[in-house]
């Protein structure tokens, strides 16, 4: 009898623990290729889980080729706000600049500032903490030479207003993979480093970015 009490006591411990435990934080990662890849094998929202507390976060990743703030906008509600998450981390930024260029398709500044802010805006009203993130890189030469240099400057100082206006996080990834790129590539190299092909990550690259995230998801509020 005495053996029945004591497993009936650990049971119930064992349950009410379970039920008191608070659910998993909800982590929605919302962007484009970049973070479409990132849920890959080696990508950093894949790295990120490993890392990060077991239990403790649920990570999903909301990333389509090509997608552009305004396109992220447009698909805000089926893939951010019907899921109900606790945070969504924004890196978006890439596109809007690269295909400018290339194809004639990318976001002006002024449109971007404000399909942005109506991103953060709306999800904030929502009760969700939202984490930005500034567009890494479109090319690894330290020289200055890469041709979108610039442009992709503006846009994360773009970011980095946004986030000091609404009180967002901020995830610095063009701050600090260019950080990393002027001692890691001496030799001025165009990819390879901490990009595949100037823009996608490599194992390095993803690294990096999902140690910058977690500090990001693991701060307090």
């Amino acid at each position: 009898m005495r053996h029945f009490v004591l497993y009936a006591f650990l049971i119930a411990t064992v349950l009410t623990s379970v039920m008191m435990s608070p659910p998993p934080v909800r982590v929605i990662f919302f962007g484009d290729s970049i973070t479409e890849a990132g849920v890959g094998p080696a990508g950093y929202i894949t790295q990120l889980r490993g890392m990060l507390p077991a239990g403790k976060f649920e990570l999903t990743g909301a990333g389509i080729g090509g997608n552009k703030v305004y396109d992220l906008y447009l698909r805000l509600e089926r893939d951010v706000l019907d899921r109900h998450p606790d945070v969504v981390v924004v890196f978006v930024g890439v596109n809007d600049v690269w295909h400018k260029r290339t194809l004639g398709t990318g976001t002006d500044a002024d449109k971007f500032v404000a399909f942005y802010d109506a991103l953060i805006t709306k999800m904030q009203e929502k009760g969700i903490r939202v984490v930005l993130a500034t567009p890494a890189l479109i090319g690894e030469k330290t020289d200055c030479s890469n041709e979108l240099d610039g442009d992709l400057n503006h846009y994360a100082q773009l970011i980095r207003d946004l986030a000091t206006a609404h009180r967002c996080s901020l995830v610095d990834l063009r701050r600090e993979f260019l950080k990393h790129l002027a001692t890691a590539n001496t030799a001025n190299a165009e990819k390879g480093i901490l990009t595949e092909d100037r823009v996608h990550f490599s194992a390095e690259g993803n690294r990096l970015a999902a140690r910058l995230f977690l500090g990001a998801l693991t701060e307090k509020q």
